[in-house]
């Protein structure tokens, strides 16, 4: 009976402001303003580790990630999910996308460079302003009305290179920028063509780099419907042996094979197969949406530990330069006399 007239007086109990939230995304954003932010100003954070967080990298819709070599069917890839063509679209089986393409929804369709991105303060692409005008000059977002990109957006990137193309350089540091959108996004897609599983000297770098977010890769095996059964078993076993050796875990991440484009298919005899791939995977995009909350709270917790672990060090490093510098006094004074 105590317990109960307890509940029933901390139920009738008028709440403090600063609990009454509107939304999860609300109550983030009041706890790191609140808690955290002036933690971080406090400590100089942001100087050594990343910038302060806005209202855009909350209020951000779910990112998927597309990665892969030149003509794997990336952008095709994204065109067969939009059922439409977007804005600088080109598809070809020559290395087309040169830029980082944020594909993202808008109620008039138009083309937006990176310059302009990274000063918009509804995008949350401000700290990319860092890697150079080299790479704005290579990003920039394509909008259009789309139903399916009002709740999701899609990054196109640039064909990874093989062979002596590796040696081009590209002008600022690939590596850096995929690892800045892998931290940022839902969902990161390995794209692989079934008939080159090769995995470049530069793809391998970049597949290191998205692996410390290994929770977000899947991997599709595309245009699987240009082999037959048996060599689609050879592929399949291939893919999963170098990937084996690449991602270096006990656990691969899941494969989809299918062939994501608008084309009959060569061979139909796994079209059952296809089908089914092909819905696991857009289920699978489709809970984005309703888990971006959870994953944005997950990065804040994952942010506060960062700048637990960062002001820990700083005391650690201030209270031995405080006994450093006590000790060399005492040793001067020690010799004076």
């Amino acid at each position: 009976i105590k317990r109960q007239k307890k509940m029933l007086r901390y139920l009738r109990r008028p709440k403090d402001d600063n609990e009454a939230f509107d939304s999860v995304i609300d109550g983030l954003k009041r706890v790191y303003k609140s808690k955290l932010l002036p933690l971080e100003q406090a400590y100089k954070f942001h100087e050594f580790h990343s910038p302060p967080l806005d209202d855009s990298d909350f209020d951000s819709k779910p990112m998927v990630l597309l990665v892969g070599q030149y003509s794997t069917g990336k952008t095709t890839f994204i065109r067969y999910l939009l059922e439409s063509d977007f804005p600088g679209i080109r598809i070809g089986p020559e290395p087309t996308t040169d830029s980082f393409i944020a594909v993202m929804h808008d109620e008039h369709e138009n083309v937006v460079p990176g310059n302009a991105l990274v000063v918009d303060p509804k995008k949350n692409f401000k700290p990319l302003s860092k890697f150079g005008n080299a790479f704005l000059n290579r990003f920039q977002c394509s909008q259009l009305p789309n139903d399916v990109l009002k709740s999701i957006s899609f990054i196109d990137t640039p064909g990874i290179l093989s062979g002596e193309k590796q040696r081009l350089d590209r002008g600022y540091d690939y590596a850096a920028v995929l690892e800045w959108f892998a931290e940022r996004c839902d969902r990161i897609l390995l794209l692989f063509d079934a008939h080159k599983l090769d995995i470049s000297d530069e793809f391998k770098r970049s597949i290191e780099v998205l692996r410390r977010n290994d929770e977000k890769i899947r991997i599709v095996l595309n245009k699987a419907d240009m082999i037959d059964n048996q060599q689609l078993m050879r592929v399949y076993g291939a893919l999963m042996w170098s990937l084996g050796k690449v991602l270096n875990t006990p656990e691969v991440a899941r494969v989809y094979i299918g062939s994501f484009w608008d084309k009959p298919f060569h061979y139909d005899s796994m079209r059952r197969l296809f089908e089914l791939e092909s819905q696991d995977l857009f289920k699978d995009l489709q809970s984005l949406p309703k888990n971006a909350a959870l994953r944005k709270l997950n990065d804040l917790i994952k942010r506060a530990r960062s700048a637990k672990v960062k002001i820990h060090e700083l005391f650690t490093l201030g209270f031995l330069l405080f006994f450093k510098l006590l000790f060399f006094s005492f040793k001067k004074r020690f010799t004076l006399t």
